[in-house]
């Protein structure tokens, strides 16, 4: 976004989403009950197996669009490839991999772009549609909403591991299964439970994310961190100083925005502010819903879904940290802490 400042952006009306909210993807109006939305992501390897990589790069894209409350509707291709390192099969394997992911999400695959590099690169540029009505910003919460996430955290922790050669198959197949799920499951009840907000937990960690909620709004957010889900093993790796350098930098632009982050245990904050690979999502569901919601993902195997805070008329902007909440509220059965 700095390079963008200074730069005279061009304006429409049916630009229903730009820019100017550091939101999940554009959305512009095609009709009165059509608009698309566009997004577009790529990375370098997390894994080894080149299908798997193809997998989780492709729902990392599509995430965008299912973090607006639409469907992913065509994709088009990223590609990034050393012709002189690796062989044209391994190229194959990724393409198959996000082609999986594409078709799985009712998507169709358009085509795409690729240059010769030195690293291998791959990613999505995916368009998807929704009615204007029922867009989903990630500031559209209320006083009252609950916080509830999708997927565990601690996905920065264990593929930092991985590139270490510090992770066995087991987890790894575990942190494979967790990054390829699309988070389309949760978009199907957005309606159902009147779902104010939307983001999805990518880069910037869960505080990060969260913090983008009330960015320039009149409201806070109360956590409780002994609600949150995480990937059990991420703890253990945390605790051996696995931990990604986007932690610290997270952690650095967003230190002024908590209030009573010092009660966090040292490993448990730094999962906190864990960069997470195709995260789950973070939604805004009224108060009265939030626990039917939970309980409704649950039933379609989203296990790890939580409700973990709630949107505050105090502390405007700040995210406060709050132990033992006492008011109806499903375990998310997290791990523990000492």
């Amino acid at each position: 976004m700095k390079a963008l400042c200074g730069l005279d952006l061009p304006d429409n009306p049916d630009l229903l989403v730009g820019l100017e909210t550091s939101d999940d993807a554009g959305v512009y109006r095609l009709r009165d009950d059509l608009a698309i939305i566009q997004t577009v992501d790529f990375f370098t390897p997390i894994v080894d197996d080149p299908y798997s990589f193809g997998q989780i790069a492709a729902a990392n894209a599509m995430s965008d669009v299912y973090a607006m409350g639409g469907r992913p509707l065509t994709a088009m291709n990223i590609i990034c490839f050393p012709m002189k390192a690796m062989d044209i099969s391994v190229l194959q394997e990724v393409l198959r991999g996000g082609l999986d992911k594409i078709k799985e999400a009712g998507a169709l695959l358009v085509g795409g772009h690729s240059v010769e590099d030195d690293e291998l690169k791959y990613g999505l540029s995916v368009t998807g549609v929704i009615h204007p009505d029922d867009i989903l910003t990630n500031k559209g919460a209320r006083a009252g909403d609950l916080l509830v996430i999708t997927k565990p955290l601690g996905l920065g922790i264990i593929n930092t591991a991985i590139k270490g050669n510090m992770a066995d198959n087991g987890l790894i197949n575990r942190a494979v299964r967790i990054m390829s799920t699309l988070n389309n499951r949760p978009v199907e009840e957005f309606k159902n439970f009147h779902v104010s907000a939307c983001t999805d937990v990518t880069g910037f960690g869960l505080l990060g994310h969260a913090c983008e909620m009330i960015d320039s709004l009149e409201l806070g957010i109360k956590l409780y961190p002994d609600k949150i889900p995480i990937i059990p093993e991420a703890i253990d790796l945390a605790r051996m100083g696995l931990i990604p350098a986007g932690t610290y930098r997270n952690r650095d632009f967003r230190m002024g925005s908590l209030i009573g982050f010092d009660k966090v245990d040292k490993i448990l904050a730094d999962i906190l502010f864990d960069p997470q690979t195709s995260g789950g999502l973070l939604i805004a569901v009224p108060g009265d819903k939030a626990v039917a919601f939970v309980s409704r993902l649950r039933d379609k195997g989203i296990e790890a879904s939580a409700i973990i805070g709630e949107f505050t008329e105090g502390a405007a902007g700040k995210i406060v940290i709050s132990y033992g909440r006492t008011s109806p509220c499903l375990s998310s059965s997290p791990a523990s802490l000492p």
